[in-house]
């Protein structure tokens, strides 16, 4: 009996772990609060009056281009 219940708690202890281990592969919560983020920044750029000598519309590229290479980055992860 003892046996058993042992195996049985080690088959869940690796359940367990094998979830916990799939979870920090597949999540990136980091790169996705950082997509939050640079899309608000774009937001507020976007709100911004166009005077800014072509800056303005230079760093809302940056901000594209940045957004893109954190998505590139999760779908490299696997997440």
């Amino acid at each position: 009996m003892k046996t058993y219940f042992t195996r049985r708690l080690a088959l869940g202890a690796a359940i367990a772990a094998s979830i916990g281990v799939g979870y920090a592969i597949g999540a990136q919560p980091h790169m996705t609060e950082t997509i939050t983020l640079l899309q608000s920044a774009r937001a507020e750029l976007a709100a911004a009056t166009p005077n800014k000598g072509g800056h303005r519309e230079r760093a809302l590229g940056l901000i594209d281009q940045a957004i893109g290479e954190v998505r590139a980055g999760i779908a490299f992860a696997g997440g």
